[in-house]
C-alpha cells in the first residue's frame, strides 16, 4: 500500500529508514581557522568545512521541521544542478520537470534532534565518515547514512569544495559559490592533474573533518555557521553539536570507518593510504604526495591495518595518476604485515560498472594483495575483500537518485528494484562492521527477506540466533544482539537473490569470462551515460 500510494504522489520522496533507531540529522559548516589542520591547505580560497552528520536521535515529542534534500537556496541549487544534468539529452525533460517537484522532497529524519545516548558497551557510537562522488553532495546519499545511523552509527557526509558538487557554498548560503567543473575521464596528463588537484582537497577535508569531530567530542567551543538557520525555537543547544560530547568512538585508533562511492571511494582508497604510507628518506623521488599529514597528528594515529573500509562502485582512474605511481603499488593497509588481510575491506559494485572492465580490473587490482602485480601472479598470503553486486543495478542505484527517481533509472539504465540495491549495500557494510567489532543494531528479517521463522533461526552461513519477536530486541545491548548476525549477506552460495559474489581473480567465474569478452573497451559513458551524471 505504501508503495502505492508514493506511485500516486508526484513529489520524490524516500523510504523509511529500516534500523530500529529514529534518525537526526545536524547540518554542519566549521571555519577552518578553529582548526589544527594536519596538513597544509591545498587552496586558500576555502575558509570552511562542511559535512552533514546522521545519528541515532531520541524519539521525538512532536513534530520536526522538515530537512529539504535541497538545501537553501533551493533556486540556486536547483539551477545548478539542471546545469549539470543538462549534459545529457536524455534527461532534458527531467530537468524541466524536477524543479517542480524536489523542493518539497524531505529527507526523513529529525533536524537537530538531540542524539540518543549511546548503548555500546563503550557508551560511544561508532563512526563512518562517508565520501560522495561526482555530482554528489552532502545529502546525496542520505538514504544510505540514514540508514546506517538508523542501525546505531554516526555517519558524517562531508561536502568536498573541489568542484565535483553542481554547486557549494562556503560561509553560508550568501557566501562563496563553487560550481562543478567539467573534467574528462581519460587518462591523460591534464586529466591527471586535474583529478590529483581534486583529491588534495578531498584528503586534506577529510582530514579537517576528524579534527572537527575530536574537537566536538572533547566538548571544546567549534562554531557552526548553518546552526542559526537550522536551530529551533525549542531549542536549547547554541549549534546543534555539544549533543556529541563524550559519545563518539573515535579515539581508539583504527575503530573510524571509511565509505564513498564513486570518486569518493576512490578518494577513501587515496586517503587511507597516504595516511598509512607517508613519504620517507625511501620514497622514490618521482612520488609526489597528494596529502601528507603531521606525524603527530591524530589522523596518523587514527589509519590503522584495522581501520574498516567500504568501497562502492570505486572509480580508478583518480589512483593511477604517474605522479602517485608509487602510492598505487602499495596495498590497502588491511594487508600490510600482521593485518586482518580483506576481512575489513568491502566493495560493491553496480552492475553496470562490473559490466565495464575497463574500470574492474585495476579496481580488483586496487584491492589486492599486491597492486603493482598482474592478478595472474599473485599469491594469495591472506583473507581477500569482500566483492559483490547486485544484478540490474546503475551507478546511480547506490545514491539517492535511484530511489528518488526509480522510473528514470528503469528507463535509462535498465536499473530494478532501487530500493532493495540501497538495502543490500546496506546490510553487506553493517556486517563487515559488525565482524569486525563494531556494535551495531540487528539487520531486521524483512531486510534480509526472510519471510519463514525457521530461515530466522539459522542462517546457513551466518550466526544462530533467536526470533526476535520483540523489535527492541533488534537494539545494541540486547541479549539477543550478536556479533556478525546477517553472515548471509558475506555469502558466495548466491543464497541472496541477485547479490553475486566476485573474486579479486577472475578463476572459475564464467560470468566474468563473459564481462571481459563482452566490455573490454567499454568507457565510462557507456557505463552510465553520456552526461556527467555521477561518473566518478
Amino acid at each position: 500500500m505504501t508503495s502505492f500510494l508514493s506511485y500516486l504522489n508526484p513529489i520524490p520522496s524516500f523510504p523509511s529508514y529500516s534500523g530500529p533507531y529514529h534518525v537526526g540529522t545536524i547540518d554542519v559548516e566549521v571555519p577552518i581557522v578553529e582548526l589544527s589542520s594536519p596538513s597544509p591547505s591545498p587552496d586558500s580560497s576555502i575558509s570552511t568545512i562542511s559535512f552533514r552528520i546522521f545519528y541515532p536521535c531520541e524519539p521525538p515529542t512532536k513534530k520536526s521541521p522538515h530537512v529539504h534534500w535541497i538545501p537553501d537556496p533551493q533556486h540556486q541549487y536547483v539551477a545548478a544542478f539542471a546545469g549539470f544534468l543538462g549534459a545529457s539529452t536524455r534527461l532534458s525533460n527531467l530537468i524541466a520537470y524536477l524543479p517542480r517537484l524536489i523542493y518539497h522532497t524531505t529527507i526523513p529524519a529529525s533536524r537537530n534532534a538531540r542524539l540518543l545516548p549511546p548503548v555500546t558497551k563503550t557508551k560511544r557510537w561508532p563512526v563512518m565518515v562517508f565520501s560522495h562522488g561526482l555530482g554528489g553532495s552532502r545529502n546525496g546519499y542520505s538514504h544510505i547514512t540514514g540508514s546506517l545511523a538508523s542501525h546505531g552509527m554516526v555517519v558524517v557526509a562531508p561536502e568536498h569544495r573541489d568542484g565535483s558538487v553542481p554547486v557549494s557554498y562556503i560561509g553560508g548560503p550568501a557566501g562563496q559559490a563553487v560550481y562543478y567543473k567539467s573534467i574528462a575521464h581519460t587518462p591523460t596528463r591534464e586529466v591527471e592533474e586535474a583529478r590529483d588537484q581534486q583529491l588534495k582537497i578531498r584528503l586534506w577535508e577529510l582530514g579537517l573533518v576528524h579534527e572537527a569531530l575530536l574537537k566536538v567530542d572533547r566538548g571544546e567551543a567549534v562554531s557552526n555557521i548553518v546552526a542559526d538557520a537550522q536551530r529551533t525555537s525549542a531549542s536549547t543547544d547554541i549549534n546543534g553539536l555539544s549533543t556529541f560530547a563524550d559519545t563518539l568512538d573515535i579515539h581508539t585508533p583504527g575503530k573510524v570507518s571509511w565509505g564513498g562511492h564513486s570518486m569518493g571511494a576512490a578518494t577513501v582508497v587515496q586517503f587511507v593510504k597516504s595516511v598509512f604510507y607517508r613519504p620517507s628518506k625511501c620514497t622514490p623521488p618521482s612520488y609526489r604526495s597528494l596529502y601528507t599529514p603531521n606525524e603527530d597528528s591524530a589522523i596518523v594515529r587514527e589509519i590503522t591495518l584495522s581501520s574498516p573500509v567500504s568501497l562502492l562502485d570505486p572509480w580508478a582512474l583518480p589512483l593511477r595518476s604517474a605522479a602517485t605511481h608509487w602510492l598505487w603499488d602499495k596495498p590497502m593497509p588491511c594487508y600490510y604485515a600482521d593485518g586482518p588481510g580483506g576481512s575489513n575491506l568491502l566493495i560493491v559494485l553496480s552492475e553496470a560498472f562490473f559490466r565495464w572492465r575497463g574500470n574492474l580490473e585495476p579496481v580488483k587490482r586496487a584491492v589486492s594483495e599486491d597492486p603493482s602485480q598482474e592478478h595472474s601472479f599473485i599469491k594469495k598470503q591472506k583473507t581477500p575483500p569482500y566483492i559483490f553486486y547486485p544484478l540490474t543495478s546503475a551507478h546511480l542505484s547506490q545514491s539517492d537518485f535511484g530511489v528518488l527517481f526509480p522510473w528514470l533509472t528503469k528507463r535509462a539504465f535498465k536499473a530494478e528494484e532501487p530500493e532493495r540495491t540501497l538495502r543490500l549495500n546496506v546490510r553487506a557494510i553493517l556486517e563487515v562492521l559488525r565482524q569486525n567489532g563494531q556494535e551495531l543494531a540487528d539487520t531486521s528479517d524483512i531486510d534480509m527477506e526472510e519471510q519463514d521463522s525457521s530461515l530466522s533461526q539459522k542462517h546457513k552461513n551466518g550466526s544462530i540466533r533467536p526470533e526476535h519477536k520483540d523489535p527492541s530486541a533488534r537494539k545494541i545491548g540486547s541479549e539477543n544482539t550478536i556479533i556478525g548476525q546477517d553472515g548471509k549477506i558475506l555469502a558466495k552460495d548466491g543464497s541472496v537473490r541477485g547479490w553475486i559474489a566476485l573474486d579479486v581473480d577472475n578463476e572459475g567465474k564464467p560470468d566474468e569470462a563473459t564481462n571481459q569478452k563482452t566490455h573490454s573497451h567499454a568507457q565510462p559513458g557507456e557505463a552510465v551515460f553520456d552526461g556527467e551524471m555521477m561518473k566518478g
